[in-house]
């Protein structure tokens, strides 16, 4: 295999290191990976490393660094069918990534990123190419006289290769690609081969972006004040340069999980082209599962959830294909660990969870699969040898059920049917064009506005509600109708922005405080506080008296009792938190919450709901916590110094460098930037008052406490005494009045239907003398008012031990419809009457449907004015069944 003689072999978490290290010793800050659902409305996961920095390449923000070095976990969904097909194609990756914010540019990250690649790795300078855009003589001359590469081996190429945009508008430039020949044993073969060429030979290895023209609304191009660097190279291509592999599947970021999958599969890598395919697609797809779900994404019908959904049946459909029918994914996640979680260590603090949530998506898949197995199976009772199964629900079976196009023709094929592949083409190509569409990048969503204005301005506001509801504070900017306003009059709706706040603004679950800001003769009621971005704080709500100019000191006032509730649930709910920890295991985590001053919700993964027991557990952890009277201290450290010492972090929380520690003694230790009471004492009584589930493996506990759990404590009390009174006993004895209450109505119920069911049969069996007689068979056709279905069975079972060969028909009438039963003896059977089409037909004519078997029919309506003609009618449909045979 071709290689460079002088690079020396490293494993991938080597590189990893070898290359934020380097960056590091020039400057940069090394980051931690950022999540991989990012905060920015504009996308559904983190595509490239730099995605978490959009916000200052974007002059939304600014940057607390100039110069940034990260290896970023990064998830694409485009082209999930091309996984497993190629050598490089993936749903998860890492990019590892230097940036600078108007730092250093071009004639500083060319030499370094030669430097790193020769000097660092060891990559033979004579196979190094680089591609630059058409007129970019800058990088040109750069590449030649700081590295000394020669003229043939700097490739000018044009805009869809070597030029970068942010968007329509915004940030853009031309960048600089390098390129690694890997010798002829990569090539296709063709005498064209070279730079450019879709092959392996000639390989993308690092792409610099020089970010230092700004395009306006009419195309036009001009410098930035500023200019910037984003750099990205694909970690697992890096590896399978270096490893001297055939493709990233073979490197030691794949193969061991490739590996462990042959095991459990029972084949060999390398033997079936077919088997190699579907272990590539697992390997791939359990990475990007685990650490979706690591960063708290759950299984869901839409969003990052059901992409999630999406990739764990794919594993399992490969898992099929393979020949594994029994759950096999979990299996393979302490391989997954070992190879990754030395460098992100979410994979050990969340393995519980992960382990649950896949082997619950998994069983629920097999059940699903059994499910289009049964739709499979109906449609091909359907279709004659030769015939073809519709493109259209091979497509469903592919997207809903999990079945690969392979398996749905293997089953055709054994049954003569092929399926039209054309059709199911299109299906998936539409798809691919939702997926597009969905993932697209809307540059406008994010711009400049307002709100960026003034925090680049001001900056955060500074908040002050830990230690004090009232202060006076100066205003920094009114906000009204969307614009900045200088002042505002009495009847005004605007938001005020102070320079700095008692005020909590909605956060963390948090909802924002209200109160007054008053001062100079004026009164705003503040009806909510928000923090639109960069940590400012806007106090929304409506001038009623007086006005208002910026530069103005006013005294900000928060409604203390309301705070003081919300304190309250918000402690609270932390200690529900970890009694759900301790009374369920490790792998709950919290999954949203809603903290107001009337209850608190808290979402968490679980699989089951609650038993009574459970949650009679968890309020008695909690309140005991609460009669304990323990204190409730905060402390401010370094996110980096919390991880280590096993503060939980909440995943819908965007965390800084810096963070605050809530901690109970003893029981609980959770990041937490919201308002909290001094002690434990001081919350009172929590209860629990409704647990349900919102989604899959994903529950909802609302409770309450303090004075609102002590008024529907009170209420409960009082709607207890008025049951006791009206069941005239005390409360101990209740239950079991309640229980003799219910016995005695079944029991009377029950006495009513069989008077009732007597009264029924005895008409119908007077009815026998005046039937009608067809062929030497007795036609009963009569209604019922109040007779069930049930009803209807056993009078017609008492009519045919008086009468056996009775042909029935039989309506009851209920105030939410009609029911009709049919019965015909086998005699009658035998010489063509069918009860299930009688009872169609006459349910067709009442406004309803029914069917059934030969001897046993059953239907209903909802037309009781056509019912009476309907049975008149019943007549002439036995008539034709019975002529239909003798003909």
């Amino acid at each position: 295999m071709a290689n460079a003689d002088g690079m020396k072999r490293r494993s991938s978490s080597e590189l990893r290191e070898l290359f934020l290290s380097y960056f590091e010793g020039r400057g940069c800050k090394r980051y931690p990976s950022f999540p991989l659902v990012p905060d920015d409305p504009t996308l559904l996961f983190t595509v490239a490393g730099m995605v978490p920095f959009k916000p200052y390449f974007l002059g939304l923000r600014t940057p607390e660094v100039t110069r940034a070095v990260t290896s970023q976990k990064c998830r694409r969904t485009n082209d999930i069918e091309n996984v497993g097909r190629t050598a490089r194609h993936h749903t998860f990756f890492e990019m590892l990534g230097n940036f600078s914010f108007g730092d250093y540019f071009k004639k500083e990250i060319i030499p370094w990123a030669w430097t790193f690649l020769t000097e660092q790795i060891g990559f033979d300078p004579d196979r190094m190419y680089a591609t630059i855009y058409l007129d970019d003589d800058e990088a040109h001359d750069l590449w030649g006289s700081l590295v000394g590469l020669p003229d043939e081996r700097i490739i000018r190429l044009g805009d869809d290769d070597n030029f970068w945009a942010a968007g329509p508008t915004g940030p853009c430039g031309p960048c600089s690609e390098i390129i690694y020949d890997q010798g002829p044993d990569f090539s296709c073969g063709s005498p064209d081969c070279g730079v450019g060429c879709s092959c392996d030979r000639y390989l993308e290895i690092w792409n610099l972006v020089f970010m230092q023209y700004s395009r306006d609304e009419s195309g036009n191009i001009s410098p930035l004040p500023k200019k910037n660097i984003d750099t990205g190279m694909g970690l697992e291509r890096l590896s399978s340069v270096v490893q001297r592999v055939n493709g990233d599947f073979d490197t030691d970021l794949f193969r061991p999980i490739i590996d462990r999958a042959c095991e459990l599969a029972g084949t060999k890598y390398g033997n079936s082209p077919k088997n190699d395919l579907s272990v590539r697609v697992i390997s791939d797809h359990l990475r990007a599962s685990a650490f979706m779900i690591a960063d708290g994404v759950l299984p869901s019908n839409d969003g990052p959830g059901y992409v999630l959904r999406r990739l764990i049946r794919r594993s399992v459909r490969h898992g099929r294909l393979l020949g594994v029918d029994k759950p096999f994914l979990t299996g393979l996640l302490p391989v997954v660990s070992e190879i990754m979680s030395g460098a992100y260590n979410e994979l050990i603090e969340h393995r519980s969870a992960i382990e649950q949530i896949i082997s619950l998506e998994e069983d629920r898949f097999a059940r699903t699969l059994a499910q289009g197995m049964e739709i499979l199976d109906g449609e091909l009772g359907k279709i004659k040898s030769g015939d073809s199964l519709s493109g259209e629900l091979a497509f469903l079976l592919y997207d809903t059920y999990g079945f690969p196009l392979e398996l749905t023709e293997e089953i055709c094929s054994e049954a003569g049917i092929e399926v039209a592949k054309d059709d199911f083409g299109r299906e998936m190509e539409h798809q691919k064009e939702r997926a597009r569409a969905a993932s697209k990048q809307s540059s406008a969503v994010m711009e400049k506005n307002v709100y960026t204005e003034l925090a680049d301005k001001f900056g955060a506001t500074p908040f002050d509600g830990y230690d004090t509801d009232s202060e006076s504070a100066e205003v920094a900017a009114i906000i009204a109708n969307g614009a900045l306003a200088d002042e505002i009059s009495e009847g005004s709706e605007a938001q005020i922005i102070l320079s700095r706040t008692p005020f909590y603004a909605e956060k963390g679950g948090q909802v924002g405080d209200t109160g007054v800001l008053s001062g100079g003769g004026a009164c705003f009621e503040v009806s909510d506080t928000v923090a639109p971005c960069g940590g400012l704080i806007a106090h929304s709500g409506k001038l009623t008296k007086g006005g208002i100019k910026t530069g103005m000191t006013l005294e900000a006032s928060i409604d203390s009792e309301r705070r003081n509730a919300i304190r309250k649930h918000h402690t609270a709910t932390h200690l529900i938190h970890e009694a759900l920890c301790r009374v369920l295991g490790p792998h709950v985590r919290q999954a949203g919450s809603l903290v107001t001053p009337d209850f608190l919700r808290f979402d968490y993964n679980h699989f089951v709901p609650l038993t009574p027991e459970q949650i009679m557990e968890i309020e008695r952890l909690v309140c005991a916590r609460v009669l304990d009277s323990l204190p409730v201290r905060t402390r401010i450290t370094s996110y980096a110094e919390a991880k280590k010492e096993g503060v939980k972090a909440l995943f819908e929380e965007k965390y800084g460098d810096i963070v605050r520690v809530l901690e109970i003694p003893g029981f609980s230790t959770e990041l937490c930037g919201g308002t909290h009471v001094g002690s434990t004492g001081q919350i009172g009584l929590v209860k629990i008052i409704r647990d349900e589930g919102i989604g899959s493996g994903v529950r909802r506990i609302t409770a309450i406490c303090g004075q609102a759990a002590l008024s529907a404590f009170q209420s409960s009390v009082s709607l207890a005494r008025e049951l006791c009174d009206a069941l005239e006993t005390d409360a101990d004895s209740s239950v079991a009045r309640v229980k003799a209450l219910l016995d005695e109505k079944k029991n009377l119920e029950r006495r009513n239907q069989e008077l009732a069911l007597n009264v029924m049969t005895e008409d119908a069996e007077k009815s026998l003398k005046d039937a009608v007689r067809i062929g030497g068979f007795v036609l009963v056709a009569r209604s019922f008012k109040g007779a069930s279905r049930d009803m209807l069975r056993r009078i017609g079972d008492r009519i045919r031990q008086r009468e056996r060969g009775a042909i029935l028909l039989l309506a009851g009438i209920e105030d939410d419809g009609l029911s009709l039963i049919g019965m015909a003896p086998d005699e009658a059977v035998k010489q063509g009457v069918h009860a299930g089409n009688l009872v169609k037909e006459i349910s067709g004519m009442i406004g309803g449907s029914g069917g059934g078997k030969p001897g046993m029919g059953q239907g209903g309506g909802r037309d009781a004015s056509r019912l009476a003609d309907a049975l008149a009618s019943a007549e002439d449909v036995v008539k034709r069944q019975l002529e239909h045979t003798c003909k």
